[in-house]
């Protein structure tokens, strides 16, 4: 694909999410059947694209106020897109609308969508430092996350047209039938990958732990049977079932009131021992969200990771502070646990959260 094309198909992707920010259902099939339409059409032409998108992007008459309003923001009432020897950037033909009386509420009561550019922004910007409204619209965005999961073999098996010799089933039609009329094959069923994900609720995780529960309650929603949350502290405590409403705030309700240890200390290291005693983490990824603070003992949490590395396919550390430039493992939660990681990422950002559900998607 040459440069101009490579430019739209990004102007588009960005359009879709700020549809899917907005509430419509501009999922990621939807978006590409739009670029293959947009590879039949004049990209030039505001109307094409227009219809184009209305016609890929829209599920039914409720989106399509939605969509008009989206558009209008979005591509600022210039042209829809590139030309096709343009070598501009794409930027140039979006609005940059940033002023707050540009995006007031509209007649049916619902919020006018962010321009591109302020989604941009958003996405990038330490949660911690969000205003209310800004951190509720991450939040939006957040629950349309799509928690993929990278998948394993199993150990069940089914019916395949190629694969390893069925003799069972091949014997037992033999039988029924008098002769070997057909040889059956099987292979190995897959099933999703396992995530057990820990979040960190004590005081100095406090600005991001809301965002971590929405990306668990995003994790669940996806793959039910194949995550495990569990909130750390001063204690372990399980809290899948309650992420398993439909509805984020619903779900975060409930959390909030099984958990006992909102804003208190890190004694990971203890948590840890007792979920490997009680548990088992055998063939999951890992995903240990906390800025590494432990108010235990450090030997014990590093001989923990130990344990945890050994039985876990990949173990992930989730650190807000690891998206600044100058940051340091320095803390003793860290230096015990860092030759026991596959990965250290960040974890401050709604774009830092898509990029680790990626990674999910693809272990």
């Amino acid at each position: 694909m040459d440069e101009p094309m490579d430019e739209l198909a990004a102007t588009m992707t960005g359009f879709a999410r700020t549809l899917r920010a907005a509430g419509v259902a501009a999922d990621h099939e939807r978006t590409q059947s739009l670029l293959k339409a947009l590879g039949h059409l004049d990209v030039t032409d505001r109307g094409e694209v227009y219809w184009a998108g209305r016609l890929t992007l829209c599920a039914g008459p409720d989106d399509l106020p939605r969509y008009d309003r989206c558009f209008a923001a979005y591509f600022g009432g210039r042209k829809a897109a590139l030309r096709r020897t343009a070598t501009t950037s794409v930027t140039r033909h979006l609005a940059e609308r940033q002023d707050d009386g540009e995006s007031g509420g509209d007649d049916d009561g619902t919020t006018a969508p962010a321009t591109a550019s302020r989604i941009e922004v958003l996405r990038h910007r330490d949660v911690a430092r969000l205003t209310d409204a800004e951190r509720a619209e991450v939040h939006r965005m957040m629950a349309l996350l799509k928690g993929g999961r990278a998948r394993r073999r199993s150990r069940r098996f089914e019916s395949a047209h190629r694969g390893a010799l069925d003799q069972r089933r091949t014997i037992r039609d033999a039988l029924r039938k008098g002769e070997v009329a057909r040889l059956r094959h099987r292979r190995h069923t897959t099933r999703p990958r396992t995530v057990v994900l820990f979040v960190d609720v004590s005081g100095s995780m406090a600005p991001y732990a809301e965002t971590l529960l929405r990306f668990a309650h995003a994790l669940v929603r996806s793959e039910p049977r194949a995550t495990r949350v569990y909130s750390v502290g001063t204690r372990l405590t399980p809290i899948t079932a309650e992420l398993r409403h439909r509805d984020p705030g619903t779900a975060l309700n409930e959390v909030s009131k099984v958990v006992p240890d909102w804003s208190g200390g890190t004694r990971l290291g203890e948590e840890l021992k007792e979920y490997l005693a009680r548990f088992s983490a055998r063939g999951a990824i890992v995903v240990i969200a906390s800025d590494g603070w432990e108010r235990g003992d450090p030997e014990l949490l590093g001989t923990q990771m130990a344990r945890l590395a050994r039985q876990a396919y990949q173990v992930i550390w989730v650190n807000p502070h690891k998206g600044y430039e100058d940051y340091q493992p320095l803390t003793g939660g860290m230096r015990a646990a860092l030759p026991y990681l596959d990965d250290l990422v960040a974890g401050h950002s709604l774009a830092a959260f898509e990029q680790l559900s990626e990674r999910l998607a693809h272990a």
